[in-house]
This record gives structure tokens, C-alpha cells and sequence, in this order.
């Protein structure tokens, strides 16, 4: 289907952000001209003149911000329109021109002593920047000579060439053979991969496993140099800067405290046996003597029909999330109304789906709606993101309005959570409640167990770097097939290719970041279950959560909801709402 083929009212109104491509070439002009900053170097132990550029900073990143949004939504829209292609590439280029004249920015105010720093935090005009000014005094100990910094900067482009390097090896380069799908011989894919493996054809299944872990394996002493040189990067980095770890350092970032990963670790590793018994429980249903990682997405409940529109689906999700009280779900109507949402799946429109947005304008969501539960949960999934960016909008002035990585997946799966159990209560269909028990159960696998496990790799790997010791394939091979088999269990078969699965994964390349999903369905699963036992109460401490963007530290905003990360109640819980929607699923099944 072509764009020019959906109905009005299924496509963004994009026209919110600028009415036409003329309006957002004056506006890019406009921001164009507004690049000043050079000027204000040097002057930044002047409160007037530090006032100023702040107040001019959000200006220019309000303008840029907003005609970003624009390029990169029209180039969604049909990816084949060149035009919108330079649009995106002309906002990239501002962007960097606008870094580099504020380069001097931080390392100047981070310069300036501490009192002065804080008499900024004592003065009402500087109010809407003080979590900024905050963050900074915590990071002076971590600033180092302008000298030292220069030369980090310039060795920037290299040290970070080893995930540009896996970049192309993964995307590029990687030799995946074909194989003959649906009647057709055709390369293995990423996509294809995943979709294979989540086939219930079991033959394929394993011919595509054996051939694209061939194709990693048979470059795994280059992706192991890639690698072991990331981490030494990061070892670099975290000694330049003068923290104890490389974990630190990246937890510093999110302003996070290590207590956070320990007590996710400790509480994860805690309850690997009900792990154990859901990975024996598959091997049982699907009948196997033996179980191997290529039957661990197969499915165990056969796919459930549905058959709602868009419109129907939408008016579901609204009443799924009734918990959350009206006013949230009159916002969700607005949503829909008011064409927030881009629908259908058209001709060279980008795929997945996503929230979007800017200061000034109300949210945006792309999706390709198909009629499936997985679709239905999608719209859940993105208004979760959308709505948290209107309230944080709409209660924090521009310099708080953006909250971090850290909290950026809890509204839209605490969505999820309160969907999935709504639609549990809703129906009396049996094959749906085992299709819906076993889509949590993989939910919370896939997102806190595995990442968990790869938030442990990480730790290890660092760890012996940090400690001098080569990371060769045989230690990676060894850390991860040990720490595999410890999540994993006796009831699947851990072999060679598995032992490599770490030679494969992208986010390895961002150090310490995986964790933060875990994190984020932990906090999730706690707050939707206080919303749905505590009521109104429990609905408020969330909306000042959803309201409070980047106004204070992740785990303190958290906290306005209900959930402390740094204890370890909220992860034991997490855990044991697994255990529980396993007894009921083995229950269902007759286990």
C-alpha cells in the first residue's frame, strides 16, 4: 500500500510540528543564526553572563530539536524520499556545529570552584538548571587538566572504532550463507534469523542456528580483538578519568550507585532455580529428549487469532489501562483522536515501531499495526513512552523535561504489565490464558534474566581486564558458556556455538547499558502491581514519577512511584511474580 492510500486519520498529523517542508526551511534558518556561543568562553564565572547562555542554550535546543523531529518523521514516512534524507543530514551537521562551539561549555563551569557552584544552587534565577549544576559538582573529581582533556578528545575517533569496526563486521561483512526458505534460497538475516527461531519448525530451526553461528565463530578471533580492544578502551577511559572501575564510570553517567547492580545481580541469580524449571518445562511440552538453544524461542502454546482492527484494538489498550484512572485515559483518547499516531504499514515507511517528540509539540508514535496480541501490546507499549514524555513535558521546565536512559522503558512496560493482566482477567478462553502466562514468562526471560546474564559477562570481562588479564576467545568463550550454563540449567544443552553467543551481541559495545533493561521491567512489575493492589494512592506516586523527567537522579525519581533500587525488595519481587506466572502456566498446562 502506498502512503497516498490510508485514510487521513490514520496518519500523524505531522503538520503539529511545521504546516509544510517551507515553514520548517525558515525555521531551520532561524535556528542556523541562532549558533552564538563562542562568545561566552572565558565569561562563565559571571552568574549574569552563565544565565544568559543557559537560557540561550535551551532556546537554540528547543529550534533544533523541533526541526529534527520533522526531517526525521517525513524521512519515516517514505524512506525512498531523498529529499527528507538531506533534511536529516542538514540537522546532523547543525547539531555538530552547535557541539563544538559549546565544547568549552562544561570543563569551563567544572573548573570553577565549589563554593561558587553553589551559591548557583542557592539562587532561584538558576532553579531550572540546578540538577545540571549538581551533577557537576559530583563529576569534579572526575575532570581532569584541559591539556589531558584535549588529548582524549583527539584520540576520541579512535577508541571508538572498535564498535565501528564490529559495526561493519556484523552488518556488512559478516558471511551469512543461504538456506532455502519457503521455497526460496535466500541469506540468512539478522531478521530472518530471529523469525526462523521463533518458527515451530524445528529442522529449520536448527540449520539456521548451525549456519549463523558459523558465520560468527568462523571470525571469532577478529571479533575477539574488536572486543578485548573495546574493553581496553573503556579500562583506558575509566583510569583517565580517575574512577575505581569501568563499571563506575558508566554508572556515574546515569548518576546510578553500584548498589543498583549488585542487588540486581544477587537477586537475579537468586531465583535461577524457577529459570531451571521453565527451561525443563519446555523440553517436556515440546516433547524433546534433548533441548537446545535453537528450541528455547519455539512456541509452546499455538498462536492465538485475533481479529481486531486498529480502532478496536486501540479502544481495548484505553480500557486494558483503566487502573491508570481516567485523565490517563482521556489522554490516550486524545491520542488517537487528535492523530498522534502514524498506523499503517505503507511502502518505504521505516519499520518497527517508536515514540517521538519535542518540547512544544504533543508525542508522536510510529507503528505498522498489524492484527495480532503483539501489535495490541505494541500501541500499549509506545503510548507508555508518549504519555511519560507529556506529563514530564508538561510539569518540568525544558532543562528537566527530558528523563534519562535509566527510566525510559518503565512506563511503557508498567502499560504492558497492566495490559497483560487485564486481559488475563478478561477472558475465559483457555488457550488464550496459556498463550498469554507463556508471553510474560518469555517477556521476563528475554528482558531480565538474559540481560542480567550479559550484564554478569560484561562485569567479568572488565573485571580481568582491569586486573591486566588478556581477554583471549578461549576466556570469553569459557566466562560465557560457565555463566550460561549457571542461568540456563541442566535441561538444555550448552554447546560450542552458545559458549560464542557474547561475539554476537551489539550492546556489548556500550559498556554497562543492558543492565538498564532489566532494571527498567524490575521497576515495571513493581509499580504496575502496587497500581493494581493500592489503587488511587499508588496511581498518584506514579503520576509524580511520570511528571518528574530528569529533575533529580533516576533511582530517587523512582522512588516517587514506590520502588527503591538500591534494596533488594524490588528485585525479589520481580522475581517471584516469575514464579508465580509459572505455577499457573504449568497448572494450565498440566505440568
Amino acid at each position: 500500500m502506498e502512503r497516498n492510500q490510508v485514510e487521513t486519520r490514520y496518519k500523524w498529523q505531522i503538520e503539529d510540528v511545521f504546516p509544510s517542508d517551507e515553514a520548517w526551511e525558515k525555521a531551520y534558518e532561524e535556528a542556523e543564526k541562532s549558533i552564538d556561543f563562542a562568545s561566552y568562553s572565558g565569561k562563565l564565572g559571571d552568574k549574569a553572563a552563565l544565565l544568559e547562555l543557559l537560557k540561550k542554550n535551551d532556546e537554540f535546543s528547543k529550534k533544533i530539536e523541533r526541526v529534527y523531529l520533522y526531517a526525521s518523521m517525513k524521512h519515516d514516512e517514505d524512506t525512498r524520499v531523498s529529499k527528507y534524507n538531506a533534511y536529516t543530514a542538514k540537522c546532523m551537521a547543525l547539531i555538530s556545529k552547535y557541539s563544538a562551539e559549546m565544547a568549552f561549555f562544561e570543563p569551563e563551569l567544572a573548573e570553577q570552584d565549589k563554593a561558587y557552584l553553589n551559591s548557583l544552587l542557592e539562587d532561584k534565577a538558576f532553579s531550572d538548571y540546578d540538577y545540571q549544576i549538581k551533577t557537576l559538582i559530583k563529576r569534579k573529581p572526575h575532570v581532569i587538566p584541559e591539556n589531558e582533556e584535549r588529548l582524549v578528545a583527539l584520540a576520541g575517533e579512535t577508541l571508538g572504532s572498535f564498535s565501528d569496526i564490529f559495526s561493519m563486521i556484523d552488518n556488512a561483512d559478516l558471511p551469512l550463507p543461504e538456506i532455502e526458505y519457503e521455497g526460496k534460497k535466500v541469506k540468512i538475516s539478522h531478521g530472518l534469523y530471529g523469525m526462523i527461531l521463533h518458527s515451530s519448525d524445528r529442522e529449520k530451526r536448527k540449520e539456521v542456528y548451525e549456519k549463523y553461528y558459523g558465520a560468527y565463530t568462523g571470525l571469532i578471533n577478529t571479533i575477539t580483538q574488536t572486543y578485548y580492544g573495546n574493553v581496553k578502551k573503556d579500562v583506558f577511559l575509566s583510569r583517565a578519568y580517575k574512577y575505581n572501575s569501568c563499571l563506575e564510570r558508566a554508572l556515574s553517567s546515569e548518576d546510578v550507585k553500584e548498589v543498583v547492580y549488585t542487588n540486581l545481580l544477587k537477586a537475579v541469580k537468586g531465583s535461577l532455580p524457577s529459570m531451571h524449571r521453565y527451561i525443563a518445562d519446555r523440553k517436556k511440552i515440546l516433547g524433546y529428549d534433548k533441548l537446545y538453544f535453537y528450541d528455547v524461542y519455539a512456541p509452546l502454546v499455538s498462536d492465538v487469532e485475533v481479529k481486531m482492527n486498529y480502532d478496536d484494538a486501540y479502544a481495548y489498550v484505553i480500557k486494558g489501562l483503566a487502573p491508570l484512572g481516567k485523565d490517563y485515559q482521556a489522554l490516550l483518547k486524545r491520542g488517537h483522536d487528535e492523530r498522534w499516531i502514524d498506523v499503517e504499514e505503507t511502502a518505504g515507511k521505516r519499520s518497527g515501531a517508536y515514540s517521538t517528540g519535542c518540547f512544544g509539540v504533543h508525542p508522536f508514535v510510529l507503528l505498522n499495526y498489524q492484527p495480532t496480541i503483539s501489535d495490541i501490546f505494541t500501541i500499549a507499549h509506545e503510548m507508555g513512552h508518549s504519555l511519560h514524555t507529556y506529563f514530564s513535558a508538561h510539569n518540568q521546565p525544558y532543562a528537566k523535561s527530558d528523563y534519562r536512559i535509566f527510566v525510559a522503558e518503565v512506563a511503557s512496560t508498567v502499560n504492558e504489565v497492566l495490559l497483560l493482566k487485564f486481559m488475563l482477567a478478561d477472558t475465559e478462553d483457555t488457550n488464550l490464558r496459556k498463550y498469554l502466562l507463556n508471553y510474560y514468562l518469555d517477556t521476563i526471560r528475554a528482558t531480565l534474566h538474559r540481560q542480567t546474564m550479559f550484564a554478569e559477562f560484561e562485569y567479568e570481562a572488565h573485571t580481568r581486564a582491569e586486573k591486566g588479564e588478556p581477554l583471549t576467545k578461549e576466556v570469553l568463550c569459557d566466562v560465557y558458556g560457565r555463566i550460561g550454563k549457571e542461568y540456563y540449567g541442566d535441561a538444555i544443552e550448552h554447546d560450542y556455538n552458545i559458549s560464542c553467543e557474547w561475539a554476537r551481541i551489539p550492546h556489548f559495545y556500550r559498556a554497562f547499558y543492558v543492565y538498564k533493561y532489566a532494571t527498567g521491567i524490575t521497576a515495571a512489575i513493581n509499580i504496575a502491581h502496587r497500581i493494581l493492589s493500592e489503587g488511587e494512592e499508588a496511581v498518584k506516586d506514579y503520576f509524580k514519577f511520570l511528571s518528574s523527567g530528569s529533575s533529580s537522579d533516576p533511582v530517587s525519581l523512582l522512588r516517587l512511584a514506590g520502588v527503591d533500587l538500591e534494596t533488594a525488595e524490588p528485585f525479589e519481587f520481580a522475581m517471584r511474580e516469575f514464579e508465580d506466572t509459572l505455577n499457573e502456566f504449568e497448572k494450565m498446562m498440566k505440568l
